[in-house]
């Protein structure tokens, strides 16, 4: 008997080649897969494209495919509709969201920039197209600090919704920026006595840490960059052995660009696997292949959102 399983009312059989099926689905809709550098090594295997926030949002902006199937979290998937309002956009699990965007809802948002009128707002792409469309400029990991730096001197601003990305700027530029008070789940979690222990086992090996991270984790970093800039950085460098604190999915990358290197996960505070993020974890390659399927879950934005949010992620291109 042919084994199956359920998932989303859906039978799948478990004999089905899923990749071939995704790739054959991928030509069928003249798709693209756009897949972030934390999701799952099969997933980004087939991806078209694998990139950090930055370079999706690049891709998503420039693909002529007419359908976008976005391997990452909500707020990505947003982005990618935003830039492309006639394309349908797939999405594995509407669920996939993201810590930082959940604690930062656009009601609360507007408030505190309302209290704050002589400030301008650059925000962190990780949060929803609701908080984009109440700011002036958008920005990633890899572009926040030109773009701060692009700002003058006497102009006010508000940085949302990332605190520990925002003194990480605030300590590279000397801008006394305004923060919201958010954080990523997974760039809290790495425990700094476990990273220290860490470091005592492997002495020649180099920490490396993603400016999402703590200033206590920050302050030990030998190379802080974006998730794209740590991966290009372990590749260039003479180092064969780093700890990484960041999201471990980027690790297969890491070692598809330089196998002769060892890659040591950072550890969490609590013995857990919290140094993978649970919502970019939510799609599988049996999701990729459903959404696929039946043309859904769809991204649907509302289009008076949709218009006002492209203005900063237009500005954050053009300043980039």
């Amino acid at each position: 008997m042919t084994e199956t399983k359920e998932l989303n009312t859906v039978k799948i059989n478990l004999s089905l080649n899923l990749e071939e099926e995704i790739l054959a689905l991928k030509k069928k809709l003249n798709a693209v897969i756009l897949a972030h550098y934390y999701q799952e090594s099969e997933i980004q295997d087939l991806a078209d494209f694998i990139g950090d926030s930055l370079e999706l949002s690049r891709k998503a902006a420039s693909t002529d495919a007419d359908v976008i199937v976005f391997a990452g979290v909500h707020f990505m998937a947003e982005t990618a509709k935003i830039l492309n309002p006639t394309k349908k956009v797939l999405v594995p699990d509407l669920n996939a969201g993201c810590s930082l965007a959940e604690g930062c809802p656009a009601p609360l948002f507007k408030q505190f920039r309302e209290l704050h009128p002589d400030h301008i707002v650059i925000s962190y792409i990780n949060c929803s197209a609701a908080v984009k469309a109440l700011s002036d400029i958008i920005c990633t990991s890899s572009n926040a600090m030109k773009i701060v730096e692009q700002i003058p001197k006497e102009q006010k601003i508000i940085f949302a919704p990332d605190k520990n990305l925002g003194k990480y700027i605030i300590k590279k530029t000397g801008r006394d920026m305004l923060l919201w008070d958010g954080s990523c789940i997974v760039h809290e979690t790495f425990s700094d006595r476990k990273i220290i222990k860490l470091k005592m086992e492997h002495p020649n090996a180099l920490l490396i840490a993603h400016p999402e991270c703590e200033e206590v984790i920050l302050s030990k970093a030998d190379f802080i960059g974006s998730t794209s800039a740590l991966l290009k950085f372990t590749n260039e460098s003479d180092s064969n052995e780093f700890i990484v604190a960041t999201e471990e999915g980027i690790i297969h990358q890491m070692k598809k660009k330089s196998p002769g290197k060892n890659f040591i996960p950072a550890p969490p505070d609590a013995n857990c696997a919290c140094n993978e993020c649970p919502y970019m974890k939510l799609n599988t390659m049996e999701k990729l292949y459903l959404c696929m399927l039946e043309g859904k879950p769809e991204l649907i934005l509302d289009e008076d959102i949709r218009i006002k949010a492209l203005v900063p992620i237009q500005r954050m291109l053009n300043m980039s």
